[in-house]
């Protein structure tokens, strides 16, 4: 295990989407952790100067005149210990970017997000920050002073790009949510600069033996949970490439591609969905995302024959979604009349949703027909204002298309 995890904090230098990935699958909370520990360890002892003393002079008073001034050396207030780094990623900066994470994102519940993701994003960012510190390690001891403080910088830098692909991976969010959680993750942490005082003064006080030892024997059950998030994912991930190993099991193949296309690793998804449907040509859930990803991808021609493979096999897939989907590539070709025929099915049985109400509007207005396109964008602006709440976030894009639509028609 040991091994194996040197061997993704190493591959986290050159291949950090990789890494990450991995990371989830077969990282090990505690070794991430004495990992930070390690390096903070390293630092103190090897590279960072000795901490300057101040020193304050007491003169002796009493009847014993004439004698020298006693110094005193006082230890300044701004130093810390080996163990803050993983006390400030574990207390503070963890679950300030996945509080941050989940109100950019829109995840879910703060209590279930944390419960399932708190573990696996504290694991990839002691990971990270180990990964970022090593250079600075190497430098310290090759360097001179003046280019170490640049080598520090960057791997600050680099640390800040780990953690994109970090939130990216443990989350599956998009990009655009990513760097924003990045950009503000450091919040919680510029707060608790302010408050340095009364918290180092606390994780002083935790990191005592006495209490360790009380709080690890009266919370025990609750720290073996801490981790709990981690092993479920990669207890499944094992199970689903035990699964795998049949080579009929398409299925298998299915969930797995599901896994990498929400870590954003489309290549990986590809291939385990190309898998699927090589096993079984009737996966139509394979087909589906085979034809979303190619897309996205603008391989429309590709998109066009796994979407029309779904339509055979079943016309109301997903909700009748795959019409939507089918439709759209038909806008990109400029089919608006098959666009157009299909939409009509797909809005009589879905008629309040927001983006095939904006895609019919296209093709209308791509044939010509403005009056029916204008009513069009106008319903598609009307259902997402009056959607529930938890769901005007994703359709917001589309009333905003459509609002601009009727703009230009007038």
């Amino acid at each position: 295990m040991v091994f194996q995890n040197m061997k993704l904090l190493l591959q986290s230098l050159a291949q950090p989407a990789a890494a990450m990935s991995g990371i989830l699958d077969r990282g090990s909370l505690l070794f991430a952790s004495l990992a930070v520990l390690a390096v903070s360890l390293l630092f103190e002892f090897t590279v960072t100067p000795p901490v300057p003393q101040a020193s304050v002079v007491v003169t002796q008073t009493g009847p014993e005149r004439g004698e020298a001034p006693v110094p005193m050396h006082v230890q300044p207030q701004w130093s810390f210990s080996f163990y803050t780094p993983l006390l400030v990623l574990a207390a503070i900066y963890v679950p300030g970017t996945l509080l941050v994470t989940n109100w950019i994102g829109r995840l879910g519940t703060l209590g279930m997000v944390f419960q399932r993701d708190y573990s696996s994003l504290l694991t990839c960012t002691s990971m990270a920050w180990t990964a970022a510190q090593i250079p600075v390690l190497l430098a310290g001891w090759v360097a001179p002073t003046p280019a170490l403080g640049v080598v520090a910088a960057l791997a600050f830098l680099y640390f800040a790009v780990l953690m994109f692909f970090a939130i990216r991976t443990v989350f599956g969010v998009e990009n655009r949510v990513a760097v924003c959680a990045v950009c503000l993750s450091w919040v919680p942490v510029a707060a608790a600069v302010v408050f340095w005082g009364p918290l180092r003064f606390l994780f002083g006080w935790l990191a005592s033996p006495f209490f360790l030892f009380f709080a690890f024997y009266y919370l025990r059950s609750e720290f073996a949970n801490v981790g709990a998030g981690l092993r479920s994912r990669q207890n499944f991930r094992r199970m689903l490439e035990a699964a795998a190993i049949n080579p009929h099991d398409a299925e298998a193949q299915y969930q797995l591609g599901l896994i990498y296309q929400q870590r954003r690793q489309t290549t990986e998804a590809i291939q385990r969905f190309q898998k699927a449907v090589a096993i079984d040509p009737t996966e139509t859930d394979a087909h589906f995302q085979l034809g979303r990803i190619a897309r996205e991808q603008g391989r429309l021609k590709d998109a066009l024959s796994h979407f029309q493979t779904v339509v055979d096999q079943d016309e109301k897939f997903n909700l009748s979604e795959i019409l939507r989907e089918l439709s759209a590539v038909y806008l990109a070709n400029r089919q608006y009349d098959d666009a157009r025929n299909e939409l009509a099915v797909y809005v009589e049985r879905r008629p309040y949703d927001t983006e095939g109400l904006f895609y019919y509007g296209q093709a209308l207005e791509g044939v010509g027909d403005t009056g029916a396109a204008r009513e069009m964008y106008a319903r598609a602006v009307e259902s997402a204002r009056t959607a529930p709440r938890y769901r005007r976030r994703y359709i917001a894009k589309w009333s905003r298309l459509a609002q601009k639509q009727l703009g230009k028609l007038g």
